[in-house]
């Protein structure tokens, strides 16, 4: 193959690629998109800017330099008071995407380089201390309520695919937990990341 002819190629090959967009992995959110779905999710209802009245905390508290595992972490615990304000106020739990979580996780200033290396055997502890096993199974062995968490496929592709899928999953939990009298648990620290890092060693992989 001439020069030209190798030239040629690499430019079709670019043209391509530039014409099929980014790949799920290194597409990142907008900050700007993120501010207009917060608004659009009804998430601008409860919480506004430090000093005016509302029911959840300031958008300051929310919006803040932190690790994306970390908010993901924040976000679950935020879902059983969240759940019995929109219950009360008539309003649907907001489905949210994973672009769209994307968008919304760099709105609220989330950076997935903030997160620690997982700690894989204090990610096991967590999952059996937060009780997660009362409603899944792990390797067959845990409650008959939820899923199979090795088999959670594509569930732990990355921090976004993870925080949406808890996200979503959240109200059913916590209602689920009321029901069989189980505590609904709660992350601090680095529970978050280290839990995401064990199930994601020992899931299968995505197909």
């Amino acid at each position: 193959m001439s020069a030209r002819q190798l030239l040629a190629a690499i430019l079709l090959v670019g043209g391509a690629l530039a014409v099929a967009g980014p790949t799920a992995a290194e597409r990142r959110g907008d900050d700007e998109r993120g501010r207009v779905l917060f608004t659009s999710k009804e998430c601008a209802r409860c919480h506004k800017p430090r000093g005016e009245r509302a029911l959840g905390p300031p958008l300051e508290e929310l919006r803040r330099r932190q690790g994306m595992l970390e908010l993901a972490g924040r976000l679950w615990n935020h879902a059983p008071a969240m759940l019995g304000v929109l219950e009360w106020q008539k309003l649907e739990w907001p489905a949210i995407s994973a672009p769209e979580m994307d968008d919304l996780m760099v709105y609220l200033q989330a950076d997935p380089t903030r997160d620690p290396a997982p700690n894989l055997s204090a990610g096991q502890a967590t999952l059996v201390r937060k009780g997660c096993l009362k409603c899944h199974r792990l390797r067959g062995e845990g409650g008959t309520h939820g899923i199979e968490l090795t088999t959670y496929t594509g569930g732990y592709d990355s921090p976004v695919v993870w925080a949406t899928g808890i996200w979503n999953h959240s109200p059913r939990m916590a209602r689920q937990a009321a029901q069989i009298g189980v505590l609904y648990p709660r992350f601090t620290g680095e529970e978050m990341a280290n839990l995401f890092g064990f199930l994601k060693s020992v899931a299968a992989p995505s197909p």
